[in-house]
């Protein structure tokens, strides 16, 4: 089943990724006034979640880090429709396991490799927030949004370095 939420023409969506149990308090604030918030995975601690429902709803999908038992309740993928997009949260993009256009998906929002990235590719927007957790060897700490304008989307990414 998929979650959708509906009834406005814009949106603004909150997408954090990787955060390996550390949500720090700028990446917080940067998601402050979304719509809805989308965490793509290594959660390291379900109280994030928690956290970030005091700002919107959150979809979440586990990732390869989130073996702990109380995360088991979460899926690997979920569907998400915002207005009248289709949008599908996956962990790792290379383990997608659905052909996008087929079931009329616009964006694919990913994580896992902790570079942030925003890519069209062949009709699809791929969004990776990177990195909201602890620093990895050189990479930004991001987050990223998801402006939502009718048919039209922009993205972008946002440093929430301390």
């Amino acid at each position: 089943m998929m979650n959708h939420i509906q009834g406005k023409r814009n949106y603004t969506i909150g997408i954090i990724s990787d955060t390996h149990g550390l949500l720090r308090p700028k990446a917080f604030s940067a998601l402050q006034g979304s719509d809805l918030i989308i965490h793509a995975g290594d959660i390291g601690d379900l109280q994030i979640i928690n956290s970030l429902e005091t700002i919107s709803t959150v979809v979440a999908v586990r990732g390869n880090m989130d073996n702990d038992i109380r995360a088991f309740h979460l899926k690997r993928t979920e569907l998400v429709g915002v207005g009248s997009h289709r949008i599908y949260v996956v962990h790792d993009v290379c383990t997608l396991d659905i052909e996008p256009s087929s079931a009329d998906i616009r964006v694919i929002i990913h994580g896992h490799s902790h570079r942030p990235a925003i890519q069209e590719y062949e009709g699809l927007l791929y969004i990776n927030p990177g990195s909201a957790g602890p620093r990895r060897f050189k990479l930004p700490v991001t987050v990223a949004l998801l402006h939502i304008k009718g048919k039209n989307l922009h993205a972008e990414i946002v440093d929430v370095q301390v």
